[in-house]
C-alpha cells in the first residue's frame, strides 16, 4: 500500500496500522455512495453554540478566528505558522527528500500541500507529528493542540452528524460540503505521507491530537467529503496532517 512507512518490514499487526494519508480516502476508496453533506443552508441545532471573534496571540503575532463550540474555544482556521512559540524556526521540508528524511530521523518539518504557497493560504500549513509535540510548543502563546480526549469532547457535544456540522460550506468534492453549523470550518486541506506524496485536497482532511497511540503513532481526526461523520484512527508521526489549536 502506498501509504504504509517507508523503509520497514512490518509484521501482520502492523500491516493493520496504514499510515493513510487520509481517512478519508481509504473511505472514499471503499464507498460508492454519493457524499453525504449539506449545502451549508442548515443553521445551528439547538444543542450548539457557536460564536467567533478574531484574536492575535501568535508565534509570529499573527491574528487567528476563533470559534465558541460547547465549553471550548477552538481556532477557526488551521494553523500557518513556521516557527514555534519559542521563536526557533520549524525545519519546511521543500523536497521529498527532505521530507522522508524529518520522519525518519523524528525531527520537526512543515510543507505546504504539493509545496504551492497558494494552498497555505487556503488550507493552512501540513506539520508531521514530531513538530506538533515538539517541546519548543507548535501552539502560539495561549493555545494548545487538543488532546484525543479533546477531540472526543467537541464531537459528544455536537452529536449526530458531527463531521457535517464541522465541514466547510464550499470547496469539498462531490457535493460532499457541509453545514458548518458548528463554526469550525472544517477544510478538506489533503496530506502527505511518510514518502512525500500527496493526495486528498477537495476530498478529506485530517488533523493531529497531541496524543499518542504507540511509539511509532499518534491519534488524528478526519473528515471526509463521503460522510457526515468524525473519522477517529492512528496514524506513523511521519505523516503530514493539519493543525487545529484550543484556548487553554
Amino acid at each position: 500500500m502506498p501509504f504504509n512507512r517507508v523503509g520497514n518490514n512490518l509484521n501482520t499487526n502492523r500491516m493493520k496500522k496504514v499510515s493513510l494519508i487520509l481517512t478519508a480516502v481509504f473511505i472514499t476508496a471503499m464507498m460508492e455512495t454519493s457524499c453525504g453533506g449539506g449545502g451549508g443552508n442548515e443553521s445551528a441545532s439547538s444543542n450548539e453554540s457557536a460564536s467567533s471573534n478574531e484574536v492575535t496571540s501568535s508565534n509570529e503575532s499573527t491574528s487567528f478566528n476563533e470559534v465558541t463550540i460547547g465549553n471550548q474555544v477552538w481556532m477557526a482556521e488551521n494553523l500557518n505558522v513556521a516557527k514555534f512559540r519559542n521563536g526557533d524556526p520549524i525545519p519546511h521540508a521543500k523536497t521529498d527528500d527532505e521530507w522522508e528524511k524529518a520522519g525518519e530521523n523524528e525531527q520537526p518539518a512543515w510543507c505546504y500541500y504539493e509545496n504551492d504557497p497558494a494552498n497555505g493560504a487556503k488550507y493552512g500549513k501540513l506539520y508531521n507529528w514530531y513538530a506538533v509535540s515538539d517541546s519548543r510548543g507548535l501552539a502560539p502563546v495561549g493555545y494548545h493542540i487538543p488532546s484525543d480526549a479533546e477531540w472526543t469532547k467537541l464531537e459528544d457535544y455536537l452529536g449526530s452528524d458531527a463531521g457535517t456540522k464541522m465541514k466547510s460550506t464550499s470547496g469539498w468534492a462531490r457535493n460532499g460540503n457541509g453545514t458548518n453549523s458548528s463554526g469550525f470550518n472544517g477544510l478538506p486541506g489533503g496530506g502527505r505521507s511518510a514518502s512525500g506524496l500527496f493526495n486528498g485536497v477537495g476530498s478529506g482532511g485530517n488533523w493531529w491530537s497531541s496524543s499518542e497511540d504507540e511509539a511509532d503513532d499518534a491519534w488524528g481526526r478526519g473528515l471526509s467529503c463521503d460522510s457526515g461523520n468524525v473519522f477517529r484512527d492512528y496514524y506513523y508521526k511521519e505523516v503530514g496532517f493539519s493543525v487545529r489549536c484550543l484556548r487553554d
